[in-house]
């Protein structure tokens, strides 16, 4: 297993635990920000996974997901 694989997984987990709170507050960013950073994370993830770094696949599949929740409040909110 790569160094590498390990420091971008650790990054990506620090992202998630980072979003935890406005996933759970009231205010959320705007969609067009939620969806934007979704997606290019969902693009980074399978550039991972053509390059078999497996952990840093998963944290950035969960960091995206996390960032369409985001959307999808945001999108109920209004």
């Amino acid at each position: 297993m790569l160094w590498q694989d390990w420091v971008f997984s650790v990054g990506s987990w620090i992202f998630v635990a980072a979003l935890i709170p406005t996933i759970r507050g009231k205010q959320k960013p705007e969609i067009s920000t939620s969806l934007t950073t979704g997606t290019v994370l969902g693009i980074f993830a399978i550039a991972y996974l053509t390059l078999n770094l497996w952990l840093s696949t998963a944290s950035t599949l969960v960091t995206s997901a996390s960032w369409f929740i985001l959307a999808y409040q945001k999108h109920r909110q209004e």
